[in-house]
């Protein structure tokens, strides 16, 4: 029993009591009992969101670009003034998991999960632009914040020098990355370990983008987020860089918060700081490879570019939209949908890694897949006469991919997910 502060009832009120009913709490407010998911309950303490509503609401009354329905916010050509061209500038960071490195690092000296944050955070922008049809003549510029006194030089070296070799392994795929420089800043004040970003621009033709425009019909053609593409170095478990707050804590044991207070929210209650049963070195066997649990957590966020690339020369004309399904997971296609229902009936059995997260976190299947890809993170929609080009186009790169659904008409939009431990819903 302990007392303090709860968000989960849609307002801030004083806990009395708490207990665990088949993953539920329940909470006594005033007399009153409500009950909570205690995935959600965790969400809110720890300050995080699985739906982001709050932002989405923030931004609800921004421009939403000359395409609304693009995976990218699609500008004017003000860099050029060419009306047959159009701009487009992401940003994003490898978010949390940069907590994540920092214990790995600090337990183990190992310096090269750092090369994977980098990934991570490049990644995260420029597969979204990706799904507009972007893999040509982009700009990348960094931004890393850092408290000088837990993060070296040896660190942003790493970080650095792992995005120089990023952008020269893309380019040998044909995909074109240019280097702007960036910014490193020492910022302890506001940044307790370090926070990597990255921002990227790019001119395009408009004939060249690709809008979503998935329409009832259309198959739904899948790469899997998780294996050894030909052009990664390791097994990749398939975290990518989203729900790694909940990931964290809720595999890793408690000891950590007293070793490292400095990598998580010191506002968060401790029962739910690194709430897990296990350590980021314990052994985890996957068939025949054998890594740690922190290392799987870590896996780099895998890039689509190459077979994009590839999907592009061969089958733009033929594609409906593409789907980067990061924050949201497999519902994630819910903002892109007009009049018609995604139904997946076909998923990729889910990673051994996010088995664990969900044997340690007790949060139930319909919520793990709106917070984590589970298996996939890039969906493909097109004639379903064409599905079997694109599974062996991603073949060629050693990325299992397969038909997992199709979309039909409906009158408003939905995700309806048919798996062996259940039938979900979601909705708008």
């Amino acid at each position: 029993m302990f007392s303090g502060t709860s968000f989960c009832t849609g307002g801030k009120y004083r806990i009395d009591w708490l207990f665990s009913i088949n993953n539920f709490v329940k909470v006594e407010l005033a007399g009153f009992p409500y009950l909570c998911t205690m995935s959600t309950y965790k969400y809110d303490q720890r300050g995080v969101s699985a739906s982001k509503a709050e932002v989405h609401a923030a931004i609800q009354g921004l421009d939403k670009g000359l395409f609304p329905n693009a995976f990218c916010k699609i500008l004017p050509d003000v860099a050029g003034g060419d009306p047959d061209f159009c701009n487009i500038m992401h940003a994003d960071t490898a978010g949390t998991k940069t907590s994540l490195a920092y214990l790995y690092w600090r337990e183990t000296g190992d310096l090269s999960v750092w090369a994977g944050i980098a990934q991570d955070a490049i990644v995260m922008n420029l597969d979204d632009m990706g799904c507009v049809g972007c893999t040509q003549d982009i700009l990348l510029s960094s931004t890393i914040g850092r408290n000088k006194h837990l993060i070296p030089g040896e660190v942003i070296k790493t970080i650095i020098d792992a995005t120089v070799n990023f952008v020269s392994a893309m380019q040998s795929f044909g995909v074109s990355i240019h280097l702007a420089g960036g910014e490193t800043a020492d910022v302890g004040d506001i940044v307790r370990t370090i926070d990597v970003g990255y921002t990227a621009f790019a001119r395009m033709r408009k004939e060249n983008l690709l809008i979503n425009q998935i329409r009832p019909g259309d198959a739904i053609v899948a790469l899997a987020s998780f294996g050894q593409a030909s052009y990664e170095s390791d097994y990749n478990g398939g975290m990518g860089s989203n729900g790694l707050t909940s990931a964290r804590h809720d595999v890793l044991y408690h000891a950590y918060s007293a070793l490292y207070p400095e990598s998580f929210n010191p506002a968060v209650p401790e029962e739910v700081v690194y709430s897990g049963s296990k350590k980021l070195t314990d052994i985890i066997t996957i068939g025949d490879y054998t890594t740690t649990v922190g290392k799987l957590l870590l896996s780099p966020t895998r890039t689509y570019l190459p077979v994009l690339q590839l999907l592009f020369g061969q089958l733009r004309s033929q594609m409906h939209g593409l789907i980067h399904c990061t924050g949201g997971g497999q519902t994630k296609v819910l903002k892109f949908l007009e009049g018609c229902r995604v139904v997946k009936n076909n998923l990729f059995e889910p990673p051994p890694l996010f088995e664990l997260i969900r044997q340690e976190s007790g949060t139930g299947w319909k919520e793990m897949y709106q917070v984590f890809n589970m298996g996939h993170r890039l969906e493909v929609y097109l004639p379903r006469e064409f599905a079997q080009a694109v599974i062996d186009i991603a073949a060629h790169f050693n990325i299992e991919a397969r038909l997992v659904g199709y979309v039909e008409q409906a009158e408003a939009p939905a995700v309806r997910l048919e798996t062996s431990d259940g039938i979900f819903e979601y909705t708008e």
